[in-house]
């Protein structure tokens, strides 16, 4: 039994089961968003529908293995990489990636429904990465910040670049169609930024209203035509045999509450993970990431917080 994250749904729905912290949480299996919505494993049936805001799941797995799961919440495509290499280890933990921009990952990790955020949020005055915007949130949540990697962010057009996009400005085109980000992620931000730099108005970009929900969505969504560009990573591109017109570099920050590195050991494994030499040379490969930095501790003074 546990906590039920998610709208209604009927019994034998699968579902994850996910302890984090000294909470079990439920949520199906579809709710993770990317390729984790498809192709992981369920961990449980739900063996009724939730009553309230509680759930009773009749297990597929060893409770063990699922207590030593851990949650990742951001948009960062080689998050699925780290998945996989702990699948080697798996009496060590496991990783279960859960698909959201920045500003939601941010806010799981705050409800106490995910281990770790994700996050790259450019602080636009200072060019700094992620620590202002955990200066004015964190608050009183003592967190590790773990540097994942630098990776550059940019437009994601068609292949060969037919439609010869070469900047913000050329969104305003009217045969540019945009395959947008959802609000409050790190792409969107950088989109909204130059967007009022160049002093376009949103209105004047055709697609600035649909939205997806991961890098991967939208290299998908250009390579099938359903638009021509949209901001993301230079990995999504290449991912999807893409073009890529980079705009700037941004450094991706795991944030961790310290209380549950003693709590989930698996956490101890993923930071393990991130700073191999075989992983780090696998991201770089993807294009794109700059893993020089993988592990490296940010510092901030955690008397800022506010």
């Amino acid at each position: 039994e546990g906590d039920w994250l998610g709208p209604a749904a009927p019994a034998s729905t699968r579902v994850k089961a996910i302890r984090v912290g000294r909470r079990v949480l439920v949520q199906p299996v579809a709710a993770l968003g990317g390729p984790g919505g498809f192709a992981e494993s369920a961990d449980g049936l739900l063996a009724a529908r939730p009553k309230g805001s509680r759930a009773e799941v009749l297990l597929l797995r060893d409770r063990r293995a699922i207590d030593r799961q851990i949650v990742v919440a951001g948009c960062n495509p080689a998050m699925f990489l780290a998945a996989d290499y702990l699948k080697r280890r798996p009496e060590e933990g496991s990783l279960l990636v859960r698909t959201m921009g920045s500003e939601a990952a941010f806010a799981a990790l705050a409800r106490g429904e995910a281990h770790v955020a994700g996050l790259h949020i450019l602080d636009e005055r200072s060019g700094e990465s992620n620590l202002p915007y955990l200066r004015r949130n964190l608050k009183r949540l003592a967190c590790l910040i773990v540097t994942f990697a630098a990776w550059e962010q940019g437009l994601i057009v068609a292949g060969g670049n037919p439609k010869r996009i070469r900047a913000i400005d050329d969104l305003a085109r009217r045969d540019v169609r945009l395959l947008n980000r959802e609000t409050g992620s790190g792409a969107r931000r950088l989109l909204d930024r130059r967007l009022a730099r160049a002093g376009i108005e949103s209105k004047k970009v055709r697609g600035y209203d649909r939205s997806v929900g991961s890098h991967l969505d939208i290299a998908w969504g250009v390579r099938e035509g359903l638009a021509d560009a949209g901001i993301g990573v230079a990995a999504a591109a290449v991912a999807f045999g893409l073009d890529f017109v980079p705009l700037q570099e941004e450094r991706y920050d795991l944030v961790i509450p310290t209380e549950y590195m003693d709590l989930h050991p698996a956490l101890a494994v993923l930071l393990d993970t991130i700073t191999s030499r075989p992983f780090r040379s696998e991201v770089e490969a993807m294009g794109g990431y700059d893993t020089r930095e993988a592990g490296k501790v940010v510092e901030m003074n955690t008397q800022e917080q506010r």
